[in-house]
Protein backbone atom coordinates (compact mmCIF):
# COMPACT_ATOMS: atom_id res chain seq x y z
CA UNK A 1 0.00 0.00 0.00
CA UNK A 2 1.06 3.21 -1.36
CA UNK A 3 0.97 5.73 1.26
CA UNK A 4 1.39 8.78 -1.37
CA UNK A 5 -2.01 7.60 -2.80
CA UNK A 6 -3.92 8.36 0.03
CA UNK A 7 -4.23 12.02 1.02
CA UNK A 8 -7.31 14.74 2.53
CA UNK A 9 -9.52 14.56 5.23
CA UNK A 10 -12.95 13.21 4.92
CA UNK A 11 -15.74 13.60 7.71
CA UNK A 12 -19.23 11.01 7.28
CA UNK A 13 -22.39 13.84 7.19
CA UNK A 14 -24.57 11.96 9.23
CA UNK A 15 -28.35 13.34 8.43
CA UNK A 16 -31.53 13.24 10.64
CA UNK A 17 -34.63 14.44 10.28
CA UNK A 18 -33.88 16.40 7.02
CA UNK A 19 -30.66 18.38 8.90
CA UNK A 20 -26.89 17.17 9.31
CA UNK A 21 -26.90 16.15 12.57
CA UNK A 22 -24.54 18.38 15.19
CA UNK A 23 -21.83 16.19 15.54
CA UNK A 24 -21.20 16.11 12.16
CA UNK A 25 -20.58 19.86 12.35
CA UNK A 26 -18.42 19.39 15.34
CA UNK A 27 -16.01 16.93 12.97
CA UNK A 28 -16.05 19.84 10.66
CA UNK A 29 -14.22 21.80 13.04
CA UNK A 30 -12.05 18.95 14.12
CA UNK A 31 -11.42 17.79 10.68
CA UNK A 32 -10.46 21.83 9.31
CA UNK A 33 -7.58 21.62 11.81
CA UNK A 34 -6.22 18.32 10.86
CA UNK A 35 -6.32 19.17 7.26
CA UNK A 36 -4.88 22.56 7.64
CA UNK A 37 -1.78 20.60 8.93
CA UNK A 38 -1.65 18.41 6.77
CA UNK A 39 -1.91 21.10 3.95
CA UNK A 40 -4.74 19.06 2.45
CA UNK A 41 -8.25 19.13 1.68
CA UNK A 42 -11.64 18.42 4.21
CA UNK A 43 -14.44 16.92 2.26
CA UNK A 44 -17.50 15.55 3.91
CA UNK A 45 -20.03 12.49 2.29
CA UNK A 46 -23.54 13.38 2.20
CA UNK A 47 -25.73 10.22 1.76
CA UNK A 48 -29.99 10.23 1.63
CA UNK A 49 -32.57 10.94 0.03
CA UNK A 50 -33.25 14.94 -1.00
CA UNK A 51 -29.90 15.76 0.85
CA UNK A 52 -28.41 18.00 -1.78
CA UNK A 53 -29.87 21.19 -0.83
CA UNK A 54 -27.44 20.14 2.77
CA UNK A 55 -24.17 20.38 0.56
CA UNK A 56 -23.85 23.75 0.99
CA UNK A 57 -24.26 23.87 4.73
CA UNK A 58 -21.32 21.45 4.79
CA UNK A 59 -19.05 24.21 3.24
CA UNK A 60 -20.41 26.93 5.24
CA UNK A 61 -18.82 24.59 8.21
CA UNK A 62 -15.66 23.91 6.94
CA UNK A 63 -15.76 22.03 4.34
CA UNK A 64 -13.83 21.89 1.13
CA UNK A 65 -15.52 19.39 -0.90
CA UNK A 66 -18.91 17.55 -0.84
CA UNK A 67 -19.07 14.14 -2.25
CA UNK A 68 -23.41 13.80 -2.29
CA UNK A 69 -25.04 10.77 -2.60
CA UNK A 70 -28.90 11.33 -2.93
CA UNK A 71 -31.10 8.56 -4.29
CA UNK A 72 -34.24 7.07 -2.75
CA UNK A 73 -32.24 3.93 -2.13
CA UNK A 74 -30.95 6.08 0.46
CA UNK A 75 -33.60 7.41 2.42
CA UNK A 76 -33.63 4.88 5.46
CA UNK A 77 -30.13 4.50 6.88
CA UNK A 78 -29.43 0.81 6.13
CA UNK A 79 -26.14 -0.47 6.91
CA UNK A 80 -25.56 -2.12 3.50
CA UNK A 81 -26.75 0.78 1.69
CA UNK A 82 -24.54 3.45 2.98
CA UNK A 83 -21.28 1.19 3.52
CA UNK A 84 -21.77 0.70 -0.39
CA UNK A 85 -21.79 3.95 -0.89
CA UNK A 86 -18.92 5.14 1.13
CA UNK A 87 -16.35 1.90 0.06
CA UNK A 88 -16.86 3.19 -3.33
CA UNK A 89 -16.41 6.64 -2.86
CA UNK A 90 -13.23 5.63 -0.62
CA UNK A 91 -11.59 3.78 -3.26
CA UNK A 92 -12.72 5.92 -6.31
CA UNK A 93 -10.59 9.10 -4.11
CA UNK A 94 -8.70 7.54 -1.40
CA UNK A 95 -8.63 9.77 1.59
CA UNK A 96 -6.30 9.35 4.25
CA UNK A 97 -8.26 9.85 7.48
CA UNK A 98 -12.27 9.41 7.58
CA UNK A 99 -13.71 10.64 10.58
CA UNK A 100 -17.53 10.05 12.18
CA UNK A 101 -19.83 10.60 14.66
CA UNK A 102 -19.75 7.96 17.75
CA UNK A 103 -23.76 8.03 17.56
CA UNK A 104 -25.76 4.77 16.71
CA UNK A 105 -25.57 5.29 12.77
CA UNK A 106 -22.43 6.49 12.71
CA UNK A 107 -20.56 3.15 15.07
CA UNK A 108 -22.58 1.25 12.85
CA UNK A 109 -21.35 2.22 9.46
CA UNK A 110 -17.50 2.96 10.56
CA UNK A 111 -17.56 -0.88 11.98
CA UNK A 112 -19.08 -2.21 9.07
CA UNK A 113 -16.67 -0.15 6.70
CA UNK A 114 -13.21 -1.21 8.79
CA UNK A 115 -14.40 -4.76 8.48
CA UNK A 116 -14.36 -4.20 4.14
CA UNK A 117 -11.73 -2.05 4.38
CA UNK A 118 -7.86 -3.34 5.41
CA UNK A 119 -7.83 -0.35 8.02
CA UNK A 120 -8.64 0.15 11.78
CA UNK A 121 -11.11 1.92 13.75
CA UNK A 122 -10.83 3.74 16.95
CA UNK A 123 -13.74 3.71 18.99
CA UNK A 124 -15.18 6.58 21.12
CA UNK A 125 -12.29 8.90 20.47
CA UNK A 126 -12.03 11.95 22.74
CA UNK A 127 -9.11 13.75 20.80
CA UNK A 128 -7.57 14.11 17.81
CA UNK A 129 -4.59 14.85 16.44
CA UNK A 130 -2.06 14.30 12.88
CA UNK A 131 1.07 14.32 12.93
CA UNK A 132 1.99 16.89 10.22
CA UNK A 133 5.10 14.75 8.71
CA UNK A 134 3.77 11.21 8.32
CA UNK A 135 0.22 12.17 8.12
CA UNK A 136 -0.76 9.52 11.24
CA UNK A 137 -3.57 10.07 13.02
CA UNK A 138 -3.23 10.93 16.92
CA UNK A 139 -6.57 9.36 18.20
CA UNK A 140 -6.95 9.29 21.60
CA UNK A 141 -9.47 7.74 24.20
CA UNK A 142 -9.96 6.99 27.38
CA UNK A 143 -9.01 2.76 28.12
CA UNK A 144 -8.69 0.88 31.66
CA UNK A 145 -12.03 1.79 32.88
CA UNK A 146 -10.89 5.36 32.24
CA UNK A 147 -7.73 5.67 34.36
CA UNK A 148 -5.80 6.36 31.33
CA UNK A 149 -5.63 8.24 28.05
CA UNK A 150 -4.37 5.89 25.23
CA UNK A 151 -3.68 7.16 21.93
CA UNK A 152 -4.44 5.20 18.78
CA UNK A 153 -2.46 4.96 15.65
CA UNK A 154 -2.60 3.08 12.95
CA UNK A 155 0.64 2.92 10.99
CA UNK A 156 0.46 0.37 8.31
CA UNK A 157 -3.05 1.00 6.55
CA UNK A 158 -5.45 3.66 4.96
CA UNK A 159 -7.37 5.52 5.34
CA UNK A 160 -7.18 5.55 9.25
CA UNK A 161 -10.25 5.81 10.58
CA UNK A 162 -12.07 6.68 14.25
CA UNK A 163 -15.31 7.30 15.36
CA UNK A 164 -15.31 10.71 17.48
CA UNK A 165 -17.91 11.38 20.99
CA UNK A 166 -20.40 14.11 20.24
CA UNK A 167 -19.29 17.21 22.42
CA UNK A 168 -15.95 17.11 22.37
CA UNK A 169 -14.62 18.81 19.63
CA UNK A 170 -16.24 22.21 18.69
CA UNK A 171 -18.08 23.46 15.29
CA UNK A 172 -16.61 26.02 13.46
CA UNK A 173 -18.84 29.27 13.38
CA UNK A 174 -21.16 28.60 10.25
CA UNK A 175 -19.99 30.43 7.11
CA UNK A 176 -22.17 31.36 4.20
CA UNK A 177 -19.74 33.26 2.48
CA UNK A 178 -17.32 29.76 1.90
CA UNK A 179 -16.97 28.28 -1.04
CA UNK A 180 -16.25 24.51 -2.02
CA UNK A 181 -16.96 21.63 -4.65
CA UNK A 182 -19.91 19.69 -5.03
CA UNK A 183 -19.89 16.43 -6.94
CA UNK A 184 -22.76 14.57 -7.31
CA UNK A 185 -21.74 10.59 -6.91
CA UNK A 186 -24.19 7.93 -7.51
CA UNK A 187 -23.90 3.70 -7.48
CA UNK A 188 -25.40 1.36 -8.91
CA UNK A 189 -27.55 -0.26 -6.42
CA UNK A 190 -31.38 -1.95 -6.78
CA UNK A 191 -33.43 -2.23 -4.01
CA UNK A 192 -34.36 -5.88 -4.62
CA UNK A 193 -30.27 -6.24 -4.18
CA UNK A 194 -30.24 -4.91 -0.59
CA UNK A 195 -31.21 -7.50 2.56
CA UNK A 196 -32.67 -5.25 4.22
CA UNK A 197 -36.21 -3.40 4.19
CA UNK A 198 -37.12 -0.74 6.35
CA UNK A 199 -40.74 -1.43 7.29
CA UNK A 200 -41.98 1.20 9.35
CA UNK A 201 -40.19 3.75 11.61
CA UNK A 202 -40.98 3.67 15.60
CA UNK A 203 -40.32 7.22 17.31
CA UNK A 204 -39.71 6.84 21.21
CA UNK A 205 -42.40 8.86 22.68
CA UNK A 206 -41.16 8.51 26.28
CA UNK A 207 -39.98 11.79 27.46
CA UNK A 208 -36.61 12.07 28.61
CA UNK A 209 -33.75 14.36 29.89
CA UNK A 210 -31.35 15.22 27.44
CA UNK A 211 -28.10 16.42 29.39
CA UNK A 212 -26.32 16.61 26.28
CA UNK A 213 -28.73 19.68 25.30
CA UNK A 214 -28.58 21.47 28.86
CA UNK A 215 -27.14 25.01 29.78
CA UNK A 216 -27.13 23.89 32.86
CA UNK A 217 -26.06 20.83 34.59
CA UNK A 218 -26.08 20.10 38.54
CA UNK A 219 -24.27 16.64 38.73
CA UNK A 220 -23.78 14.55 41.94
CA UNK A 221 -21.48 11.61 43.02
CA UNK A 222 -21.19 8.85 45.63
CA UNK A 223 -19.89 11.68 48.08
CA UNK A 224 -23.29 12.12 48.49
CA UNK A 225 -23.40 9.36 50.68
CA UNK A 226 -26.90 7.94 49.48
CA UNK A 227 -29.67 8.17 46.92
CA UNK A 228 -31.58 10.04 49.82
CA UNK A 229 -28.56 12.32 49.81
CA UNK A 230 -28.61 12.56 45.81
CA UNK A 231 -32.24 14.16 46.33
CA UNK A 232 -29.82 17.74 47.28
CA UNK A 233 -28.69 17.81 43.45
CA UNK A 234 -32.61 17.10 41.84
CA UNK A 235 -33.63 19.96 44.53
CA UNK A 236 -30.96 22.63 43.78
CA UNK A 237 -31.40 21.62 39.72
CA UNK A 238 -34.87 22.17 40.36
CA UNK A 239 -34.40 26.00 41.58
CA UNK A 240 -32.44 26.58 38.58
CA UNK A 241 -33.80 25.01 36.10
CA UNK A 242 -30.82 22.57 35.57
CA UNK A 243 -30.76 18.89 34.06
CA UNK A 244 -29.40 16.48 36.36
CA UNK A 245 -26.47 14.65 36.06
CA UNK A 246 -24.39 12.03 37.85
CA UNK A 247 -21.33 9.80 38.08
CA UNK A 248 -20.37 6.24 37.08
CA UNK A 249 -20.05 5.16 40.49
CA UNK A 250 -24.16 6.53 41.41
CA UNK A 251 -25.52 5.49 38.09
CA UNK A 252 -23.95 1.73 39.02
CA UNK A 253 -25.37 1.84 42.60
CA UNK A 254 -28.86 2.77 40.72
CA UNK A 255 -29.35 5.90 42.28
CA UNK A 256 -30.24 7.36 39.48
CA UNK A 257 -30.86 6.41 35.46
CA UNK A 258 -28.35 5.28 33.16
CA UNK A 259 -28.92 8.46 30.68
CA UNK A 260 -28.09 11.24 33.41
CA UNK A 261 -24.39 9.70 33.41
CA UNK A 262 -21.80 11.77 32.48
CA UNK A 263 -18.45 10.46 31.30
CA UNK A 264 -16.55 7.96 29.12
CA UNK A 265 -19.51 5.07 29.36
CA UNK A 266 -22.10 7.85 29.73
CA UNK A 267 -22.67 11.49 27.49
CA UNK A 268 -20.18 14.52 27.20
CA UNK A 269 -21.57 17.44 27.59
CA UNK A 270 -20.54 21.12 27.15
CA UNK A 271 -23.43 23.28 29.32
CA UNK A 272 -22.92 26.90 30.17
CA UNK A 273 -22.22 26.07 33.71
CA UNK A 274 -21.35 22.57 35.14
CA UNK A 275 -22.07 21.85 39.12
CA UNK A 276 -20.00 18.82 40.62
CA UNK A 277 -21.02 17.55 43.81
CA UNK A 278 -19.04 15.19 45.97
CA UNK A 279 -17.35 13.78 42.89
CA UNK A 280 -14.39 13.09 43.19
CA UNK A 281 -12.93 13.65 39.02
CA UNK A 282 -11.97 10.61 37.62
CA UNK A 283 -10.81 11.13 34.88
CA UNK A 284 -13.77 8.97 32.73
CA UNK A 285 -16.09 11.71 33.78
CA UNK A 286 -13.58 14.81 33.39
CA UNK A 287 -13.64 13.35 29.48
CA UNK A 288 -17.36 13.76 29.65
CA UNK A 289 -17.86 17.59 31.15
CA UNK A 290 -14.14 19.17 30.70
CA UNK A 291 -14.87 21.30 27.83
CA UNK A 292 -18.23 22.87 29.78
CA UNK A 293 -18.32 27.06 29.95
CA UNK A 294 -17.93 27.06 33.71
CA UNK A 295 -17.00 24.45 36.29
CA UNK A 296 -17.96 24.71 40.04
CA UNK A 297 -16.78 22.08 41.95
CA UNK A 298 -18.08 21.30 45.68
CA UNK A 299 -16.41 18.53 47.56
CA UNK A 300 -15.10 18.53 51.18
CA UNK A 301 -11.64 16.27 50.05
CA UNK A 302 -8.89 19.27 49.58
CA UNK A 303 -7.09 17.14 47.31
CA UNK A 304 -10.04 15.44 45.28
CA UNK A 305 -8.93 15.77 41.46
CA UNK A 306 -12.44 17.04 40.26
CA UNK A 307 -10.23 20.36 41.72
CA UNK A 308 -7.67 20.43 38.98
CA UNK A 309 -10.67 20.62 36.43
CA UNK A 310 -12.58 23.26 37.48
CA UNK A 311 -13.05 27.17 37.15
CA UNK A 312 -14.04 28.02 40.71
CA UNK A 313 -13.80 25.29 44.41
CA UNK A 314 -15.39 25.16 47.30
CA UNK A 315 -14.07 22.74 49.87
CA UNK A 316 -16.41 21.71 52.03
CA UNK A 317 -19.57 19.58 53.23
CA UNK A 318 -21.80 19.32 50.31
CA UNK A 319 -25.25 19.22 53.16
CA UNK A 320 -24.07 22.57 54.63
CA UNK A 321 -23.06 24.65 51.38
CA UNK A 322 -25.93 23.03 48.82
CA UNK A 323 -28.72 23.90 50.69
CA UNK A 324 -27.33 27.95 51.16
CA UNK A 325 -26.97 28.43 47.47
CA UNK A 326 -30.72 26.74 47.24
CA UNK A 327 -31.85 29.19 49.53
CA UNK A 328 -30.09 32.21 47.64
CA UNK A 329 -31.11 30.98 43.95
CA UNK A 330 -35.05 30.02 45.74
CA UNK A 331 -34.83 33.79 46.67
CA UNK A 332 -33.69 35.45 43.71
CA UNK A 333 -35.54 33.62 41.46
CA UNK A 334 -38.89 33.74 43.99
CA UNK A 335 -39.13 30.15 44.32
CA UNK A 336 -39.66 27.40 47.41
CA UNK A 337 -37.12 25.21 48.38
CA UNK A 338 -38.73 21.31 49.18
CA UNK A 339 -35.42 20.82 50.55
CA UNK A 340 -35.62 23.00 53.03
CA UNK A 341 -38.75 22.13 53.84
CA UNK A 342 -37.68 18.55 54.61
CA UNK A 343 -34.83 19.15 56.97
Amino acid sequence: MSFEDYRGVWVFMEVKDGAIVPVAKELLGAGRQLADKRKTELAGVLIGDGVSALAEEAIYYGADQVYVYDAPIFKHYRTETYMRALLACTEKYKPEIILYGATSTGKDLASAVATDLPTGLTADTTQLDVEEDTGLLLASRPAFGGNIMATILCKKYRPQMATVRPKVVRALPRDASRIGTITRESIELREEDVRTKVLEIVRQTVQRVRIDEADIIVAGGKGLGSPAGFQLIHEFADVIGAAVGASRDVVEAGWIGHHHQVGQTGVTVTPKIYFAIGISGAIQHIVGMQNSGLIIAINKDPGALIFQSCHYGIVGDAFEIVPMLIEQFKHALGKESSYARKV
